[in-house]
């Protein structure tokens, strides 16, 4: 355990470089759906959509999601690291396992598209939008300030 300790600093950087990928692609996804909603089922538009939702989700989304566990997972067991005395390190897993569930949501609704059976409107993909920007605040205030 103790190259958990030597490589720390590097393994923290791929950790933060890893969410600000997730981040991205969870920020962007919900805004495709927005256009795709107003793109006719099986036009040019909506082909177009379902290759970059795709692309996007399995590209970009899911290797930084899975990055960002690893490079975290790594983080919380290299000793000395975590004080598992302070409540805010549960609070933000608790935050991560939400934005990890939000993750299955976009994946969900991406089928729905493919399939062309979204019946979700575009306001709704606008308001959800806001979900993981909310998330992320939260993570990163708890993060930052430890505030417990």
């Amino acid at each position: 355990m103790g190259w958990l300790f030597e490589w720390h600093e590097w393994i923290e950087a791929l950790h933060v470089i890893s969410v600000i990928a997730w981040m991205a692609g969870m920020l962007y996804l919900p805004r495709l759906y927005v256009y795709h909603c107003d793109a006719a089922a099986g036009g040019e538009a909506s082909e177009m959509l379902k290759v970059m939702e795709r692309r996007l989700l399995r590209a970009i989304i899911n290797p930084a999601m899975l990055s960002a566990f690893l490079f975290g997972g790594l983080l919380l067991s290299t000793p000395g690291i975590v004080d598992w005395t302070a409540g805010w390190m549960y609070a933000k897993l608790a935050l991560v396992l939400a934005m990890t569930g939000f993750h299955g949501f976009l994946s969900r609704w991406r089928k729905d598209f493919l399939a062309d059976r979204n019946e979700k409107p575009a306001a709704f993909y606008r308001r959800v939008n806001e979900v993981p920007t909310v998330l992320m605040i939260g993570i990163v205030v708890l993060v930052i300030v430890k505030p417990f």
